[in-house]
C-alpha cells in the first residue's frame, strides 16, 4: 500500500508530463485480506511521502456505512476511527454516505458493485436507464458534461422569474443538444481507439466487442451530464439573497435545481440514455463566466463583484455560517444532483487536537442525508525540516521563515476536490476564493 501511494505521486504519464488523476473508493470489505487493505492504505498515507509529504493522489473516499463500520461494534468501526484520524491529518480520505437515501437504494448486501462510488471530487454514476439490470458502479463513468451559467440567467430575468425559467429550459436544450452532438462522435469511434479502456474489457460489455467494431452501444452504460455554476450569485440577482441568507431563497434555490434535474430525467426516458445533473466543481470556469459577466453587466453587489462564481449549489466560502447551519442548507442538494456533489465544511486549527469535533461534522453529514462530504483545514509542510503542521511566518520546529531564502513552505489546500501544494499555482480566481474562505463554527 505504500508502494501504491508513492507511485501514484511519482508517475507522470498523463499526457506525458502529468501524475495521473486517480481515485480510489474503500471502507466496506470487512474480510482480514481485505481490512488489512484498508488499514495500510490509511497508515501509508498518514505516514506521508518521503520526508513527511501529504499525498496528493490518489483521491480517497471513504465509504461509511451502518453496520458496517459507523457505530461501535460494526467489524470495521476501527478503520473508521483510522479514518478520521487520517483525514484529520493529510485530508484524504473524504467521506461517502451509501445510507444516504439516493445511494441506499441501489445496495444489495454482498455486492460490491452495488455501493456507489465517487470519482474525483465529485462524480457519481449508478443508475442506468438504458439497461436498469446493470445499475452498477464498475466499468462506467461520465462522457461528457457542459455547465450552464445561472447567475447570467438570473440577471437578464431582472427578477421576473417566469423569464428566468424559460431562459433556463432554452440553456439545458442547447446543451442537451451539444451532449448529444458529442456523443455522435464518440460513439463512432472503435474499440482499437481505446486499447486499455475498450480492448481490455474495463468498460461495461466491450468484451463482446472486436477491434474495429464502433463503441456507441457500450458508450450507453456511461453518462451524459448537465452542471451549474453560481447557484447563490443566482439566487442573489433574483431575490436580493443567497439561500445561506434567507429560507425563501434557498426554497426558490431547490425549486431551480428541481426544475434542472426534472429535465434531465425527462431526457433520460425520451432517449433512453442516462441524463444527469451535477453540481460542477468549476475550476478555470468560476472565474471565466463572472470576468465574462462583468464586461457584460457591470459590477453588481453580492454577484459579479468577486473574481469567481461560487461552486456549485455551495454555499459561498465568505459567508459567516456554522457548519450544521451550512450542511443543513447543501444536503438536500444532493439528492438533486445524482450526477455528482459534494459538501466541504472549512475549519481553523489543527483537527488532531479535536477528533471528536471532526468525527462529529462527519456524522452529522451523514445524519443529514449528504451522499459526498470532506473537511477542510490547513495542511502546512517545512520541506527543510520536514515539520507538519500549522505554520505561519515561522516553522515551530526549526524557526526558520519563508523569507530566509531556502525555500518557501508547502502549504496544501482544496482545490474543489483536488488537493494543491503550491498556491502560486492556482487560477487568480480560485486564489480569491481561498483568500475568503471562512471557518466554520459549530454553533
Amino acid at each position: 500500500m505504500e508502494a501504491l501511494i508513492h507511485n501514484l505521486n511519482t508517475m507522470h504519464s498523463r499526457a506525458g508530463a502529468q501524475i495521473p488523476f486517480s481515485s480510489i473508493n474503500y471502507g466496506t470489505d470487512t474480510s482480514p485480506e481485505g481490512r488489512m487493505v484498508i488499514r495500510n492504505i490509511l497508515l501509508a498515507t498518514e505516514a506521508g511521502l518521503g520526508n513527511g509529504e501529504t499525498p496528493i493522489f490518489p483521491i480517497q473516499i471513504f465509504k461509511i456505512k451502518e453496520g458496517v463500520n459507523y457505530n461501535p461494534g460494526d467489524p470495521n468501526y476501527d478503520l473508521l476511527k483510522l479514518a478520521f484520524r487520517t483525514s484529520a491529518k493529510r485530508l484524504f480520505p473524504n467521506f461517502s454516505f451509501l445510507d444516504a437515501p439516493f445511494n441506499k437504494g441501489f445496495y444489495k448486501e454482498g455486492d460490491l458493485d452495488t455501493e456507489v462510488a465517487y470519482m474525483g471530487c465529485r462524480t457519481r454514476v449508478l443508475a442506468n436507464v438504458y439497461d436498469p439490470s446493470r445499475q452498477t458502479t464498475g466499468g462506467r463513468g461520465n462522457l461528457s458534461f457542459t455547465s450552464v451559467n445561472l447567475p447570467r440567467i438570473a440577471i437578464n430575468a431582472k427578477g421576473n422569474l417566469d423569464l428566468f425559467f424559460e431562459d433556463l429550459d432554452r440553456k439545458i436544450d442547447l446543451v442537451i443538444e451539444q451532449l448529444l452532438a458529442r456523443f455522435k462522435i464518440q460513439a463512432g469511434k472503435k474499440v482499437r481507439n481505446f486499447p486499455f479502456l475498450m480492448g481490455e474489457g474495463i468498460w461495461l460489455n466491450s468484451d463482446k466487442l472486436g477491434p474495429d467494431d464502433e463503441i456507441g452501444e457500450v458508450l450507453k452504460h456511461g453518462t451524459l451530464t448537465v452542471g451549474f455554476i453560481g447557484l447563490a450569485e443566482a439566487l442573489k440577482a433574483l431575490t436580493g439573497k443567497h439561500h445561506g441568507e434567507s429560507a425563501k431563497s434557498q426554497n426558490l434555490g431547490l425549486e431551480i435545481i428541481a426544475h434542472m434535474r426534472r429535465r434531465t430525467d425527462e431526457m433520460s426516458e425520451k432517449y433512453k440514455m442516462n441524463f444527469s445533473l451535477i453540481a460542477t466543481p468549476a475550476e478555470g470556469l468560476s472565474g471565466r463566466f463572472v470576468r465574462l459577466d462583468r464586461e457584460k453587466f457591470g459590477k453588481i453587489e453580492g454577484v459579479t463583484d468577486r473574481e469567481y462564481y461560487t461552486n456549485s449549489f455551495h454555499v459561498p466560502v465568505y459567508h459567516n455560517i456554522s457548519y450544521y447551519e451550512k450542511i443543513n442548507i447543501e444536503a438536500p442538494y444532493h439528492e438533486l444532483t445524482n450526477g455528482g456533489h459534494i459538501t466541504y465544511v472549512e475549519l481553523d486549527g489543527d483537527p488532531l487536537n479535536n477528533l471528536e469535533a471532526f468525527e462529529s461534522i462527519i456524522r452529522h453529514m451523514k445524519e443529514s442525508g449528504i451522499g459526498y462530504g470532506s473537511i477542510n483545514h490547513p495542511v502546512d509542510r517545512d520541506p527543510v525540516c520536514g515539520f507538519n503542521g500549522i505554520i505561519g511566518n515561522e516553522c515551530p520546529r526549526c524557526g526558520r521563515r519563508e523569507d530566509d531564502g531556502q525555500g518557501p513552505f508547502e502549504r496544501i489546500r482544496r482545490i474543489t476536490g483536488y488537493l494543491v501544494g503550491a498556491l502560486d499555482k492556482w487560477n487568480n480566481a480560485k486564489l480569491a476564493e481561498e483568500r475568503d474562505r471562512v471557518k466554520h463554527t459549530e454553533i
